[in-house]
C-alpha cells in the first residue's frame, strides 16, 4: 500500500493512511473459452490458468488492488458489448487497465483497446497471446472485427505469436482461423515455440528474453 502523510490542525499532529493502488485488468478468452463455440467447450482455458496464477501472485503485492473481469471474445464486440460488459466495469477514466487477450480473444482485444483509447481510457499495457482472426471463414462464423486492428494505441504492447516446431490439434484450430503476426505494431513482438493452447507458458515468457529478439 501506498504510505500517505496527512497533517492535521484539528489533532496538531499528523496521521498515517494506507492507499490502495487500484488497477483493472481483462482477461479475453478465444473460441469454446468462456462460452460454448458450436459445442466446442466452454474450457475455460484463460480463466484456469493465466487468470488463476495472475490472481495468485498478485495477491503478494499489497501495494496493487486489482479488479479483474473474465469474458469471452463473442462479449467485446460493439457498441453495446463493450459498454455493458468492459465499461460498466471501470470506475474511473483515470485507472489503469490491462488487456489480456488470447487467440480470438487477442483480435478483438486489440479493437477494444483502440476502442478504450479513443474514448479517453488509460490503456496501461495489451498483451496478445497467439491472436488469430485473419482467416474469412472464421470471421464469416465468429463474432470478430474484419480487419486487425494493427495500431490500438495501448502505451505498452505485447504480442506473442505461436510458431510450434510441432504442431499439435489446438494449433491446427489455430491455422484454420489464421494466426495474425502483427510483426510492425507491438512495443514487444515474439515468436513463442509454444503450441496454440499453452496459454499459462506463452503468458510466463521471459521479457528479458523477448526483448532481446
Amino acid at each position: 500500500m501506498v504510505r500517505i502523510k496527512i497533517t492535521s490542525k484539528q489533532t496538531n499532529g499528523s496521521a498515517i493512511i494506507n492507499a490502495e493502488k487500484k488497477i483493472i485488468v481483462f482477461f479475453i478468452g478465444g473460441a469454446g473459452d468462456k462460452n460454448s463455440y458450436y459445442g466446442y467447450g466452454p474450457t475455460k482455458l484463460v480463466k484456469n490458468s493465466i487468470l488463476h496464477v495472475f490472481k495468485g501472485r498478485i495477491a503478494a503485492y499489497s501495494l496493487i488492488s486489482p479488479h479483474i473481469e473474465y469474458l469471452g471474445y463473442e462479449e467485446i464486440r460493439g457498441e453495446d458489448d463493450i459498454k455493458k460488459n468492459v465499461i460498466d466495469k471501470i470506475a474511473s477514466k483515470d485507472i489503469p487497465i490491462y488487456i489480456v487477450g488470447h487467440s480470438l480473444g487477442g483480435w478483438n482485444s486489440a479493437h477494444l483497446c483502440k476502442h478504450l483509447v479513443n474514448n479517453g481510457y488509460n490503456i496501461r499495457m495489451l498483451v496478445t497471446l497467439d491472436p488469430v482472426g485473419e482467416g474469412v471463414i472464421v470471421y464469416v462464423g465468429s463474432d470478430i472485427y474484419k480487419e486487425p486492428e494493427a495500431n490500438p494505441g495501448a502505451k505498452i504492447w505485447i504480442n506473442i505469436s505461436c510458431n510450434p516446431i510441432y504442431e499439435d490439434q489446438s494449433d491446427k484450430v489455430a491455422d484454420f482461423g489464421e494466426r495474425w503476426f502483427p510483426k510492425n505494431g507491438p512495443t514487444i513482438y515474439y515468436e513463442s515455440k509454444c503450441s496454440h493452447a499453452e496459454v499459462l507458458r506463452m503468458f510466463m515468457e521471459n521479457i528479458l528474453q523477448i526483448s532481446q529478439h
